[in-house]
């Protein structure tokens, strides 16, 4: 007797789904490493980012420190703060205010003669209080020796500085004329000259030694054209800056126990 053939089973046709469920399996495996990965730089941007906000606009606070560690636990360990040195900006108290203001009536009057005539300004801002005086009333052309007309005027801002303790900046400013001399071989020399000049003349008459840099500038910061004759002679001055008081300004903190 012929054999009775078997049934011919029938063709699976969802054989695809068992290749297609690896494959989500493994897209959704990539996915979750990728949005854990990128999660932690996120967190890592925000932290970075909440420090040198608070570093350069304000003063951290301890409180402000405890929330941001708070926010970002998954960075921080133990007390929640950021590692590192953070700067207290320094904020100009009421009381100084008003000393600078008593500088800047003293400086005023002792260079009365000179400010109306238009070769002295005495300005604030808040750095402090800068007295901008025409090198014309101080130098002869190409000079860094001190007139003796300037002399007496400038003897009477030394006792007016003498008397406070904030840090004096001064600065030497020149046209952008080149200068070729043997003691000057160019506005470099000739400007920090000049605000040497200036420094030692207050050393002489009781202003520390220690408060007091001598900058020179040549003809990097114009405050007016070089291209006219007037314009040159505005950007040839010596700026006085008696700077805010600083002390306890920056601390360092230990923010990594």
């Amino acid at each position: 007797m012929p054999r009775t053939p078997l049934p011919e089973e029938p063709e699976n046709l969802e054989r695809w789904l068992v290749s297609y469920a690896d494959f989500i399996t493994l897209l959704f495996a990539f996915f979750v490493v990728m949005y854990a990965i990128s999660s932690i730089n996120e967190g890592k941007y925000r932290v970075l980012s909440d420090s040198l906000v608070q570093a350069f606009r304000e003063a951290p606070t301890s409180d402000r420190l405890v929330d941001l560690g708070r926010r970002h636990p998954e960075l921080l360990d133990g007390s929640g703060r950021p590692i590192g040195k953070a700067q207290v900006h320094h904020v100009v108290a009421p009381a100084e205010t008003e000393r600078m203001k008593r500088v800047a009536r003293d400086v005023w009057s002792a260079m009365a003669p000179l400010i109306e005539e238009g070769r002295v300004r005495v300005t604030q801002s808040a750095r402090g209080l800068t007295v901008e005086i025409n090198a014309s009333v101080l130098f002869a052309t190409g000079e860094a020796v001190l007139q003796p007309s300037s002399i007496a005027a400038l003897t009477a801002v030394a006792r007016v500085l003498a008397q406070v303790d904030n840090p004096i900046q001064i600065e030497g400013h020149t046209d952008n004329v080149p200068i070729r001399s043997p003691h000057y071989p160019s506005n470099w020399e000739l400007s920090s000259a000049r605000a040497g000049s200036v420094v030692r003349l207050f050393a002489e008459h009781g202003v520390a030694p220690a408060r007091m840099v001598a900058i020179g500038y040549a003809d990097n910061r114009p405050i007016d054209t070089n291209a006219t004759p007037e314009g040159r002679a505005r950007n040839r001055r010596v700026n006085i800056l008696i700077l805010h008081e600083r002390k306890g300004e920056e601390q360092e903190l230990d923010l990594a126990s």
